[in-house]
């Protein structure tokens, strides 16, 4: 009888413990990397082609964590001669910076499929805490049987925070571009093993 009591507790307590962490990688052919900034009285958007990063889940999201890694190099507004200037000393120097990283510190729920993901965000050089507003979209099989998760976050930066600070005065004394850039990430990921 203590024997079977002993086995009991034991499984239960093991049915208690959180699931094992899962790991997601990014499936760049469902994703995408793309801000918005002001110019003049319009709007320009762009893109980045090349990023990776693996977001690692868990039952308790404090456990969880996100590594993000953007190849600056890879700018494209469909504008070759502007995704140039992008790439060169005036904005990101990609050169002397290629990679625009994140990497997460904490992790906390906000609401229902709704997360706060603080961590620190370097580019142009600059490293800053920044705090994401995440959408957690939740997770199915593909047609393949290959379990994918969807996440999605939008966010305003400074780009004169991280000392991108090009610009051009016109004539009535306006600024040719803005300083805020929206940030829109969209992600499929794939569960690795």
């Amino acid at each position: 009888m203590l024997r079977k009591l002993t086995l009991t507790l034991a499984i239960l307590a093991l049915a208690t413990l959180p699931a094992a962490a899962a790991t997601y990688s990014i499936d760049k052919g469902h994703s995408e990397v793309s801000f918005q900034i002001r110019h003049l009285v319009g709007k320009v958007r762009g893109q980045f082609d090349d990023y990776n990063g693996k977001i690692v889940m868990d039952a308790k999201p404090e456990a969880s964590s996100v590594e993000f890694t953007i190849q600056a190099k890879t700018v494209n507004t469909f504008v070759p001669d502007r995704d140039n200037h992008l790439r060169s000393a005036d904005f990101f120097d990609v050169e002397k910076f290629p990679t625009i990283t994140f990497k997460s510190s904490s992790i906390k729920k906000t609401g229902d499929n709704a997360y706060a993901v603080t961590g620190t965000l370097t580019m142009h050089g600059v490293s800053k805490e920044i705090t994401l507003p995440v959408t957690f979209n939740g997770t199915v099989k593909d047609p393949w049987g290959n379990t994918k998760a969807g996440f999605s976050a939008e966010t305003t930066l400074n780009r004169k925070d991280y000392g991108i600070v090009w610009n051009k005065t016109l004539d009535a004394g306006s600024l040719l571009l803005g300083e805020d850039v929206q940030v829109i990430i969209n992600l499929e990921t794939k569960l690795e093993g």
